[in-house]
């Protein structure tokens, strides 16, 4: 925040400029609003909403703006609600510095921040902010997105930082308990901002990089000098949570980890549907046993179709990260790749992060460089690779992310825009089918208007149904992914023996207060329901006996509503009459 503070001071008149172009749009004029962000003084990116508003409260003395003109300028500024605009407000906190299983070349190595990420990122200087403390980053997050106008009743919790499968399991239920905790607390106790007593989660002077010590060395140190830290709850702790999140008036409806593919067994699987987990990040890297062992990732690609086909056997959503440019690749080896991904069974995830590998101080991958052996693809290279990425995604995957949003400061060389997806996108002419190129965002829909549109495809262990609510130009108002499984008699979790499994309901548009409604929006004109009740026929059709699904905490009650009953893990509801 101090950063942000002297950005501003510095450059006052630009930040002045900013806000009086914002007051001078039209009052729908989004791409008016975006255009403006852009002007980020002495940055590439987009200026963040919140720095603007956080501009204006520091500078509001020299504006003198009338009580109408200020309410009309944060009416604006909030006017396009891209973090809530598919439905959900997403909340990311980061776990505390770990030891990593992994020694990938690429990878920094930032003894602050849990492995692979950076402290001058957006969400880890949050996390630092919050002595890297679940309960905090997770109220403090909800408090800055309600100051800025976005609804907070429905949570996608992701949780990040290095590889989550490896973390002891009693910080792993704490920390999720502590998240749990603070959206529970958030409307009965306080709503503002909470500053953290506690001091650093280590002692920095103990941080000692000059050593020639690995990070594993010296965050396990720091890991010592903090022993005796009260990072611990039982199953029952957590569950006495999650009960009163079921009712709650900030529901988690979905909760996200990431882990490395060697890490996931039937076991962990099961350990993460009891946290609650629903979807899980997965590093898939690169789909060549070549250019991982090249780059030290640690496992093959065997071990990738294993734990994706482990994952969708029990009903989560996959959201893979793939790095082209990684050394030993090149912009057409990536693109054959990539043309693995959708054309082997073994593959085919939900959604995708698509992080370009970028040079960066700390990782080993610099001493490639200085030996000539590893470069950065430049922009027509780069270009290449993901206008290939973009177009050939199937209508089933959402491209999550396209550019990691690293600061320029960390990268040695190579790509430093991090609105590269927008350049990508607009150098594309032809139509893109991935799911958030046709979001339907806040428009109204009318539901006689719609069609349904069911996408099947073959995986390694079962046919996927994806089911879509569209408009006349494609736009996706929500969809359904069913899974129904090759092996109906047999299953490592016992309540989903021959039952077929919705693995993901969305239906999009701005995220409502839980009980609300407004006329015409895509979340309240009964799509879930009816995407439910195709989910049903088809199952009965492939003559499955119930049909489960991978509900979140907060999502509970809504299914119990819909006919299903809670299992152990899951909610299902029987088909046999």
């Amino acid at each position: 925040m101090q950063n942000l503070n002297i950005k501003i001071k510095k450059n006052e008149e630009a930040f002045l400029g900013i806000v009086k172009d914002i007051l001078k749009t039209k009052k729908d004029s989004t791409s008016s609003i975006e255009k403006i962000l852009r002007k980020n003084p002495g940055e590439n990116s987009i200026l963040s909403k919140g720095a603007v508003i956080k501009a204006y409260s520091l500078l509001k003395n020299e504006l003198n703006l009338s009580k109408s003109e200020e309410q009309l300028f944060y009416k604006k500024i909030r006017m396009k609600n891209v973090r809530t605009i598919s439905g959900v407000t997403p909340i990311t906190v980061l776990t505390k510095p770990f030891p990593c299983p992994g020694k990938c070349i690429f990878c920094p190595n930032d003894v602050r921040m849990p492995k692979s990420y950076l402290s001058e990122e957006p969400g880890a200087q949050r996390a630092e902010a919050n002595r890297f403390d679940p309960y905090l980053q997770t109220h403090n997050r909800l408090a800055a997105l309600k100051n800025i106008g976005h609804p907070i009743e429905k949570v996608e919790l992701i949780i990040l930082g290095g590889t989550w499968s490896s973390y002891p399991k009693q910080y792993q239920i704490w920390f999720v308990k502590r998240c749990f905790d603070a959206m529970n607390d958030f409307y009965n106790k306080n709503t503002d901002l909470i500053k953290p007593k506690i001091s650093q989660p280590y002692n920095e002077k103990n941080l000692n990089q000059k050593n020639n010590k690995t990070y594993n060395e010296i965050v396990s140190k720091a890991l010592k000098i903090q022993e005796g830290l009260q990072e611990r709850a039982t199953w029952k702790d957590l569950f006495k949570s999650h009960t009163l999140n079921e009712s709650g008036v900030i529901r988690c409806v979905g909760l996200v980890i990431e882990t490395r593919p060697d890490e996931i067994n039937k076991e962990e699987i099961i350990n993460l549907r009891r946290l609650g987990a629903t979807k899980v990040q997965i590093g898939i890297q690169s789909l060549s046993d070549r250019v991982l062992e090249l780059n030290k990732r640690g496992h093959d690609i065997k071990k990738t179709s294993e734990a994706i086909r482990l994952l969708r056997e029990a009903g989560f959503k996959i959201q893979g990260h793939w790095m082209p440019n990684l050394y030993g690749s090149s912009p057409q080896k990536d693109i054959i790749d990539y043309k693995k991904m959708f054309k082997n069974i073994s593959y085919k995830p939900d959604e995708l992060k698509i992080y370009p590998c970028s040079l960066l101080y700390t990782a080993e991958l610099m001493n490639y460089y200085k030996k000539g052996l590893w470069k950065p693809y430049n922009e027509k290279e780069l270009l290449k690779v993901l206008q290939f990425v973009l177009k050939t995604t199937p209508r089933y995957c959402r491209i999550t992310r396209m550019i990691r949003d690293i600061p320029s400061t960390d990268i040695v060389i190579g790509n430093k825009k991090t609105n590269f997806r927008q350049i990508v996108e607009s150098s594309i002419k032809h139509k893109v089918q991935e799911i958030r190129s046709r979001e339907i965002k806040n428009s109204n829909v009318k539901i006689e208007k719609l069609k349904i549109k069911v996408t099947s495809y073959k995986t390694s262990n079962s046919t996927e149904k994806f089911i879509e609510y569209i408009t006349e130009n494609d736009k996706i108002a929500g969809f359904l992914r069913l899974s129904l499984p090759k092996e109906k008699t047999k299953h490592f979790i016992r309540e989903l023996t021959r039952s077929a499994i919705i693995r993901e309901i969305h239906v999009y548009g701005q995220s409502l207060e839980i009980g609300d409604e407004k006329k015409g929006k895509a979340q309240h004109i009964g799509l879930g329901k009816n995407l439910i009740y195709i989910a049903i026929e088809i199952s009965k059709k492939n003559k499955y006996e119930k049909l489960s699904v991978i509900s979140s905490v907060g999502t509970r009650e809504y299914y119990r509503k819909r006919g299903f009953i809670d299992g152990k893990l899951y909610q299902y509801t029987s088909l046999i009459s």
